[in-house]
């Protein structure tokens, strides 16, 4: 059965080992857009929304290359035990808070004022992040890996992100309710524990669960498969046609998160952008969104053009990086031939995750990665109830006729 929700894009052959005219042309295509973008915005915005273009340009490529699918990583931990992508992120997160929490806890970073991510862990929480899990597994995508396979050609997660966007409309209309939910106030554990014990706690928690996962796996398959990848080949073509390790997407998303924190003043997020896309949309439909309480009290961003909005800046650099990293890769290969039962899977799982994301205070990036690296307890809760979300989403995934990736057990005779 094929899955056609995978964040690892299906290979082609490159004869000869050169690119095909149609890879160069999605290459250059999407190369002059990334150009012409950050050309545009430092004329209209300025150079930091340049810059910033130029980061989700880096993380797509990022994404794309080393494949960090979130998704993925989580659903073959859940069926089969296998945890490389789970400690790759446990990585990303250790260095992601050696360099965040001493800029935090200063309060500038390089003379710029920073601040983290940092939300009440309650009720909306634990709800919006289950709910965001299950769309993970049905909709074959979290926030970034929706964008990075746009971007890739997979013409499925095109349906997933339309139906990510409508999600995140519709839970904005009704967010006042939600937020009156129990809650505590939001917990920085830099500022709680100071500088070093919040540090020591962080990176306590992820070695334990980088080796959970390696015990984990070593006693169901007999041997750990390490995150540093295998040398295959030449630098300069592993870095410009990938695959990559995992680890290095792990270091390179972590400090493309720090060069956000430093231009944005505040870390990586996504879905904030597809709820004013939908709203947007909404109201060009003449839907009175404005008298929602929470776009009355954004009205200047619904106002605004998308150009204006760094989350949409860098949510557009991301797919036109993953584009350019596919074209050069040679695997820009779009199938329109997809099951009506994944493609159900694909719209319920994008609700889901639009819904889920604006109840949470964010999704895979600016609850869970970018939350963590602030210091901030609500990232932790959410990734509790984001894995149990998996759990169920990846039970659910055989009745959409999607695949759950197990490795065939050996029989003795």
């Amino acid at each position: 059965m094929t899955d056609l929700s995978l964040s690892r894009p299906l290979p082609r052959a490159i004869p000869g080992g050169s690119l095909s005219g149609r890879d160069l042309r999605v290459f250059l295509i999407a190369a002059i857009l990334l150009l012409a973008g950050a050309v545009y915005l430092n004329h209209l915005v300025g150079w930091r929304q340049a810059a910033l273009f130029a980061v989700g340009g880096g993380l797509g490529i990022t994404l794309y290359h080393a494949a960090f699918g979130f998704t993925s990583s989580w659903r073959v931990f859940i069926a089969d035990r296998k945890g490389a992508g789970l400690r790759a992120q446990m990585v990303m997160l250790a260095l992601g808070s050696l360099l965040f929490f001493p800029a935090l806890a200063a309060g500038s970073l390089f003379g710029q004022p920073v601040e983290g991510f940092v939300s009440p862990a309650g009720t909306a929480v634990v709800i919006g992040a289950f709910l965001f899990g299950v769309g993970m597994q049905l909709g074959g995508g979290c926030a970034s890996g929706t964008l990075f396979t746009v971007g890739g050609g997979n013409t499925r997660m095109v349906v997933t992100l339309f139906f990510f966007v409508v999600g995140s409309v519709i839970a904005t209309a009704h967010l006042p309710w939600w937020f009156s939910l129990p809650a505590p106030p939001p917990v920085s554990i830099v500022d709680s524990l100071g500088l070093g014990p919040a540090l020591a706690l962080n990176l306590s928690i992820f070695a334990a669960i980088a080796a959970g996962t390696w015990w984990l796996e070593k006693r169901r398959h007999g041997v750990a498969a390490p995150i540093a990848g295998e040398r295959s080949q030449p630098l300069w073509r592993r870095l410009t046609r990938g695959p990559w390790p995992l680890v290095w997407g792990a270091i390179a998303l972590a400090l493309l998160n720090f060069a956000t924190l430093y231009l944005a003043g505040r870390p990586w997020g996504v879905t904030s952008a597809f709820a004013l896309w939908g709203a947007k949309g909404a109201q060009a439909l003449g839907v009175d969104i404005l008298s929602w309480p929470y776009w009355s009290a954004r009205e200047a961003a619904l106002e605004a053009g998308i150009a204006h909005d760094i989350t949409s800046v860098m949510d557009i650099g991301l797919v036109l990086g993953a584009l350019a990293a596919a074209g050069l890769a040679g695997k820009f290969a779009p199938v329109w031939r997809i099951p009506a039962r994944s493609l159900l899977a694909a719209a319920v799982g994008g609700v889901l995750l639009g819904y889920g994301a604006r109840l949470a205070f964010g999704c895979n990036i600016g609850a869970y990665f970018s939350g963590i690296v602030s210091g901030s307890l609500h990232g932790w809760l959410w990734l509790v109830a984001a894995f149990i979300g998996n759990i169920a989403g990846t039970k659910l995934r055989p009745l959409f006729g999607l695949a759950v990736e197990r490795t065939p057990r050996q029989t003795v005779c």
